[in-house]
């Protein structure tokens, strides 16, 4: 697959570009290049991102920070199966747990909620730093919805985390699933305060929470662009109306 110019394989993490270092200098460059691509499309392009971190894949399947980004890449895509096989080997080579919670998830997404929760009061989950045991609970809140239980959702989210005035990156998306747990639940009132919550705290626009947030005030987008090009042409049909009537005037 292509690879634009200006990418150099140097984008990526010191720690990332350590583990390269075990290949030959060539084969390195080549498969920091396709990480980079990686990285930079799993967002906007999936598809695409997928397509590099296989090339990345069989050229260095034995380097542990190409089996995490396949991993991601397949997770982004919605395959499930494909990801969870990748971070297990990841996890394997380098004995680290942080791939847990997105493991996890990857059971879930292969509708085995009750894995999943296993999964969330392995030992393992107090090897997590704070960010992955935040990342856990809002896992082990998604399965206990997947299996219709709403109010044990709702107490899986409730943490000390979630009642601190204090933002940290995990908090709109934890303030958020919360928020999105009561309103499942009828709790309307109170959905519509952590949803206000969650948009105090998502200053990078993480979630569509001042989207919902609109939506329970019943507040309607209207598409200005549309409204605008409606407009103008009602005020370009008067000015010809105009011409005719002249038009008109002239040959009387």
């Amino acid at each position: 697959m292509p690879i634009p110019e200006d990418v150099s394989g140097f984008e990526l993490d010191k720690g990332v570009q350590q583990e390269l270092q075990s290949l030959p200098k060539g084969l390195a460059e080549d498969v920091g290049k396709n990480l980079v691509m990686v990285a930079r499309l799993i967002d906007e392009d999936p598809e695409g991102a997928y397509g590099y971190s296989r090339v990345a894949l069989r050229l260095a399947s034995r380097v542990a920070a190409v089996r995490e980004a396949a991993g991601f890449a397949a997770y982004a895509n919605q395959k499930y199966s494909e990801a969870l096989a990748e971070f297990r080997a990841a996890r394997r080579m380098t004995g680290n747990v942080e791939l847990w919670p997105v493991m996890a998830d990857c059971e879930r997404g292969l509708g085995r909620p009750e894995k999943a929760l296993d999964m969330a009061g392995a030992p393992e989950v107090q090897k997590l730093d704070k960010a992955g045991q935040v990342e856990m609970r809002l896992v082990a809140a998604g399965a206990r919805r997947d299996m219709g239980q709403l109010d044990a959702a709702i107490v899986t989210l409730q943490s000390p985390e979630l009642a601190s005035s204090s933002v940290q990156p995990w908090t709109a998306r934890l303030r958020y699933a919360y928020a999105d747990a009561l309103l499942a639940a009828g709790r309307e009132d109170e959905a519509r305060e952590w949803f206000a919550k969650a948009v105090e705290s998502d200053k990078d626009g993480s979630t569509d929470a001042s989207d919902r947030l609109a939506e329970l005030d019943g507040v309607e987008f209207v598409d200005a662009f549309d409204e605008s090009e409606s407009e103008g042409a009602e005020d370009g049909a008067a000015p010809a109306q105009a011409d005719d009537e002249r038009r008109d005037e002239q040959d009387q």
